[in-house]
């Protein structure tokens, strides 16, 4: 019998989320799953626990379950929010639209109401942290990666004065790729509208693009694998 592939490491500067919640279940559920998907994980069981892991450590992403016994969640996203402007997204098994107003009213980004399924939660940290990174400064008309041009408004990629013929998928995450050159995309960014694409989808429809674009698809220098998070594309200066 062949040894299961042992699970591969986030890398040292993935996003560091803090999952707070008070069933061990659901933390080591999601700590399994978000760490599979390439982010760093640390967790806590109450607000308390929580706190004292604030105080000593860095992180890019706060997941709060609302329900926890003493502190809630609610109570702990307000008192974080008077000191920190830590994206926070809340965990709920209440009425959505009242979660979501108290949410808004405290300064969560997002919630998810439970049950949900660890997919979902996936695409929407990785939306947060889209939207909570620095802006960047505005991107040049074109890229050049190799033998190739990628025209970012008209999301047209040339050959000399060949065009390219590209899947509406495949012009879409060169589209992502693009938006962040020399950047690591995180598969769920590459997923697609609403996360319909699986993540062996992503990697399949990578290999079909990178089949375009690198003299060598096996060992692509262009459109470059991440261990465990995604993908980066790799730009000539």
């Amino acid at each position: 019998m062949t040894p299961a592939a042992l699970p591969i490491a986030p890398a040292d500067d993935a996003p560091h989320l803090l999952l707070v919640d008070d069933d061990r279940r659901i933390r080591d559920l999601l700590s399994r799953y978000l760490s599979s998907e390439g982010y760093r994980i640390t967790t806590a069981e109450t607000a308390a626990v929580a706190r004292a892991k604030l105080a000593s450590l860095s992180f890019d992403l706060l997941i709060l379950d609302v329900m926890m016994p003493g502190e809630t969640g609610f109570e702990f996203a307000r008192s974080i929010r008077q000191t920190s402007t830590v994206p926070i997204l809340m965990l709920t098994a209440r009425d959505a639209a009242e979660s979501r107003i108290v949410g808004l009213e405290i300064g969560a980004d997002d919630y998810v109401a439970k049950p949900f399924e660890p997919r979902e939660l996936s695409l929407r940290i990785a939306s947060i942290l889209r939207r909570a990174k620095p802006a960047a400064a505005p991107l040049p008309e074109t890229l050049r990666f190799g033998e190739f041009v990628f025209h970012v408004g008209r999301a047209e990629l040339r050959r000399g004065d060949e065009v390219v013929r590209l899947t509406d998928r495949e012009r879409e995450m060169l589209g992502v790729l693009a938006s962040q050159p020399g950047e690591t995309v995180p598969r769920a960014a590459l997923a697609g509208n609403g996360g319909t694409v699986n993540e062996r989808a992503v990697d399949v429809q990578i290999n079909r693009l990178r089949r375009k674009i690198e003299r060598d698809p096996t060992n692509p220098l262009i459109v470059q694998t991440v261990r465990g998070i995604g993908y980066r594309l790799v730009v000539s200066p």
